[in-house]
């Protein structure tokens, strides 16, 4: 307990948010908060501003409370970037603020966060989030979004002495920063997220998994691989789809509407045994519209293969490995269908 007070002529603020800072033990989860009670401003070469902040972004303090007691209205605002100000211009006042200070001090709020669908209701849900302090970026909360047995999102306790960043990990990520809560009062933090769904369907016939590269609608960002069999939820918008058959199948912007299922599906492949006689050199293309595309190159070593490819025209180029010239390569032409079976000799 403060039991007396002797004044030394000078106000080193900086200095005693240095000291103050020792005097809390390490500990995760404990809120360590400075009240700082001056009748002046700096007055040691310090700056109050830059160790404040630094201490918060170190996570070693939350931001500090500042009461001015008979201060100058002008040193008012040097004291804003130091931590949130109140000013006791007498012994009264001085009580109140106190005790203004001490319950927003030791005292939790109340929060609940909107997810909102395409028509601003807050129905989406089941979406895991963190929540960060936005000047240190360390964890305070993490959690899956819920809806409670009213329908509506459940509350949260928050600190409303920590500013924070908050990140909804949909596929894309929506993210608000610089969440302030209101201390005594019910805060609604709302963000963005209408999500439709996107089914890849998976066909009976097809024995490998099918992996899809998901992109935003012209972007090479890689968002997400999805497997073919499985429906995942996307933030409402057009992506291009990168379907991981031989050959691949590019789709480009495809909608994901918002409270809705685009479905996708992939014809059947087609088995297709390919016997060269020898190992070797070679590759499987497919024909487009401006010729010949690479599919994939046969193994060195192997002079039976087998390849599930999509519907369409193909050419086998091969070479044996005991030929050493190039006249020795041979080519095939096949078709391959849905579902079918296919046997290439290359002799």
């Amino acid at each position: 307990m403060l039991r007396a007070i002797n004044p030394m002529g000078t106000t080193p603020i900086a200095g005693s948010l240095m000291k103050a800072a020792d005097d809390f033990p390490p500990c995760a989860n404990c809120r360590n908060i400075i009240i700082l009670i001056t009748d002046g401003v700096e007055a040691c070469d310090g700056d109050p501003c830059i160790v404040s902040q630094r201490l918060q972004k170190q996570g070693i303090i939350l931001k500090p409370f500042v009461i001015g007691i008979g201060m100058d209205e002008n040193f008012k605002e040097s004291f804003e970037c130091v931590g949130t100000f109140f000013d006791a211009a007498h012994e009264n006042t001085f009580k109140n603020v106190l005790g203004v200070v001490i319950s927003q001090a030791l005292d939790n709020t109340t929060a609940q966060i909107n997810l909102l669908d395409i028509n601003g209701k807050p129905t989406e849900t089941n979406v895991p989030i963190i929540l960060y302090d936005h000047t240190s970026q360390k964890v305070k909360k993490s959690f899956v979004h819920t809806l409670n047995f009213k329908g509506q999102p459940d509350t949260l306790v928050l600190d409303p002495l920590v500013v924070y960043d908050m990140e909804v990990h949909t596929v894309p990520p929506v993210r608000v920063d610089s969440i302030t809560i209101y201390a005594g009062a019910h805060t609604h933090i709302g963000a963005s997220t209408p999500q439709g769904q996107l089914d890849l369907r998976s066909n009976t016939r097809q024995n490998t998994i099918i992996s899809c590269i998901i992109k935003p609608h012209g972007k090479n960002e890689i968002l997400h691989v999805q497997e073919f069999g499985t429906v995942q939820r996307y933030i409402s918008g057009t992506y291009d789809l990168e379907i991981l058959t031989l050959p691949r199948i590019i789709q480009s912007g495809i909608a994901i509407d918002a409270s809705a299922t685009t479905t996708i599906a992939v014809p059947p492949p087609g088995m297709v045994t390919l016997r060269t006689g020898t190992s070797g050199y070679g590759s499987i293309f497919v024909l487009r519209e401006n010729g010949y595309e690479w599919v994939t190159d046969l193994s060195e070593s192997s002079e039976r293969q087998v390849f599930q490819l999509q519907p369409g025209q193909y050419l086998v180029v091969f070479r044996s490995k005991f030929a050493q010239e190039t006249g020795y390569s041979k080519t095939k032409e096949f078709k391959v269908s849905s579902g079918s079976s296919t046997i290439v000799k290359i002799n």
